[in-house]
């Protein structure tokens, strides 16, 4: 039984992936507010202070971020930089961190998104930031030493929060938290690294 660090547990996603390897792992769960460990990683030292009080783990899981959704023409520098602090560079600093305290062939599985590849209007953050994570994954894995891995799963439009985001992504297919949880499970328990695994 592997020992996993998932943050985000209390999410749409998070849920999934917690039913989905809680069933074979230790699962640890992180979240702001929830959790069997509480982080903001907004917060300087906030990640290595994590690491510290969990210590050691086979694999490390995000499921969390925050991103900015508003029109290009009134957006902010500040609005921007929303997406690039919270969902990019808290996802990196978790991998930047966390490898030193993955064990010989653990693995990392950062969260990007559909919009990398399929713009929408709103959407220039998202793009952008999720883009971004999938580059880092990619580049990252050829570095990685001590057998360690790092994909990135990236889902379409859940089903279950078609109420609140529906209306930005008009066409799109959707998929249900249970199947995006399987692009986890194929991260954590598969051979793959500097994958980005679609699950649209």
């Amino acid at each position: 039984m592997s020992k996993i660090l998932l943050i985000g547990a209390s999410g749409t996603i998070g849920q999934a992936v917690l039913a989905n390897l809680g069933a074979r792992h230790n699962v640890i769960t992180v979240g702001r507010s929830s959790g069997t460990h509480r982080a903001d990683f907004s917060q300087p030292g906030a990640v290595a202070q994590l690491f510290e009080a969990v210590g050691k783990v086979d694999a490390i899981v995000s499921t969390a971020g925050n991103l900015h959704f508003g029109p290009l023409a009134e957006m902010t520098a500040e609005q921007f930089n929303l997406g690039l602090q919270d969902k990019l560079l808290g996802q990196v600093q978790l991998a930047l961190v966390g490898q030193k305290y993955l064990n010989d062939g653990g693995s990392i599985t950062l969260t990007a998104g559909i919009l990398s590849i399929e713009p929408i209007r709103n959407g220039a953050n998202a793009t952008a930031v999720n883009a971004a994570i999938e580059g880092f994954v990619t580049a990252a894995a050829i570095e990685l030493p001590r057998g360690l891995r790092i994909n990135a799963v990236s889902p379409t439009i859940l089903t279950e929060s078609v109420g609140v985001y529906g209306p930005f992504f008009p066409g799109f297919d959707t998929v249900s938290a249970e199947r995006a949880a399987r692009g986890y499970q194929r991260s954590v328990e598969g051979a793959q690294t500097g994958r980005v695994y679609r699950v649209q």
